[in-house]
């Protein structure tokens, strides 16, 4: 049998997308009123809490989530784990979507959005020791790269075009991307490498404003680790959801195994984290931390609540226990990077912030965004592998680019 990527077809408007579109339109409007009348009228940001969840959600941890297609990566081409490939397109599809909504994220964050397309154009400009427009370059190239991982996707989907200009050109073209996809590739798994452990070195310069349990010099460390645990458990959701939306067999093994992976990461993570704390003289603060420490706590045993389910046997054999287990590790990463950000921050007395509902709905009109993207991208093009052809089957030309055997 050989299994290769294949449109999943289907009904587009199903009750479920109506639903994401209704979450889009308030989205909208609420993203309208922001640039018609300012951050100050749209946001409960300030001077004390320059960042709400429009970074620490959509950014920081949406970038945390999306980083499946470079942890994937990691395992698939570094690490010749190839049974993991069928993983690939659609890990890769969820970290464009969820990049590419970070950086429109920013657009509605930066109170001069205007000028945001000097950073690209403009290196005489640069500060050259910003930690900030470190991320924002890498951000910026990485999604680049992923449009370029994807091109295989869009190429076999115009080499089956009715016009023999368009499906030639795509004929032509496909072997040429694949060529350079190694090298493509290496820059995909070097990029992320940077920009992630930066956003944990964004607070290190936060000193007293950030609270003893996560300020630590271990912090670029610990949110890379968090990016390979996330990246690892979005795979997860993303096949289990996948399988069942669109009634496709579910990969309980292949997940199975790659629960080991999920968990060995985040016992790393649990490790680093208590000794940052012993070697800088805090682990004291865990019992002594007052409400902080409770949140502090809450982080650690989620997380090794996920790593102990994905360590069982019954568990790796069991879909449901999968996805359990996944979205375990998904809010202990979450809950980790949002309390760095916005709990653990505390600018003085007189500051406080709570998300106004014009930032909750721009949130949640992001995330329908890209839920609605990779529905129709999954339904229209050969992104979600699990399709089984007969060996024996005559393909069309060129259909082997690209298959797993």
């Amino acid at each position: 049998m050989t299994v290769r990527a294949h449109p999943v077809g289907g009904k587009l408007l199903t009750p479920f997308v109506k639903f994401m579109l209704v979450l889009w339109a308030l989205g909208t409007v609420a993203g309208l009123y922001r640039f018609t009348q300012g951050l100050g009228a749209a946001t409960a940001m300030n001077d004390g809490y320059p960042w709400g969840i429009w970074i620490a959600v959509d950014v920081v941890v949406g970038t945390g989530l999306a980083s499946g297609g470079y942890a994937l990566a990691l395992v698939v081409f570094i690490f010749n784990h190839g049974r993991y490939h069928p993983l690939v397109r659609p890990a890769l599809l969820t970290s464009l979507l969820g990049y590419s909504v970070a950086g429109v994220a920013v657009f509605f964050d930066v109170g001069r959005y205007w000028n945001l397309w000097r950073v690209g154009v403009m290196p005489w400009s640069w500060n050259g020791t910003s930690v900030l427009l470190e991320v924002a370059l890498c951000m910026m190239t990485y999604v680049a790269v992923i449009v370029v991982e994807l091109s295989p996707v869009l190429l076999e989907k115009l080499r089956e075009s009715r016009h023999a200009g368009v499906a030639g050109a795509a004929r032509r073209w496909l072997p040429r991307v694949e060529r350079a996809l190694p090298f493509v590739i290496a820059l995909g798994i070097v990029l992320p490498t940077m920009h992630q452990s930066s956003l944990g070195s964004l607070l290190l310069v936060a000193g007293t404003k950030l609270h003893p349990l996560w300020h630590t010099g271990l912090l670029p460390l610990l949110f890379l680790l968090t990016s390979f645990g996330m990246g690892y458990a979005i795979l997860f959701f993303e096949s289990i959801f996948s399988s069942v939306a669109f009634k496709r067999p579910i990969e309980s093994k292949m997940l199975g195994s790659l629960g080991t992976f999920v968990a060995g990461v985040v016992v790393a993570f649990v490790l680093v984290r208590f000794a940052g704390l012993m070697a800088e003289d805090k682990l004291a603060l865990t019992v002594t931390g007052g409400p902080k420490a409770f949140f502090f706590w809450a982080e650690i045993l989620i997380l090794l609540a996920a790593a102990y389910q994905f360590l069982q046997s019954s568990v790796r054999a069991s879909a449901t226990h999968q996805l359990q287990a996944g979205l375990l590790a998904l809010a202990g990463g979450a809950l980790y990077r949002l309390d760095t950000f916005l709990v653990a921050f505390d600018p003085g007395r007189g500051w406080h912030y709570f998300p106004s509902i014009g930032e909750i709905l721009v949130t949640l009109g992001l995330i329908a965004t890209e839920t609605v993207v990779y529905v129709v991208a999954v339904r229209r093009f050969p992104v979600l592998g699990g399709v089984a052809l007969p060996a024996t089957r005559p393909e069309p030309a060129g259909a082997r680019q690209g298959a797993v055997s």
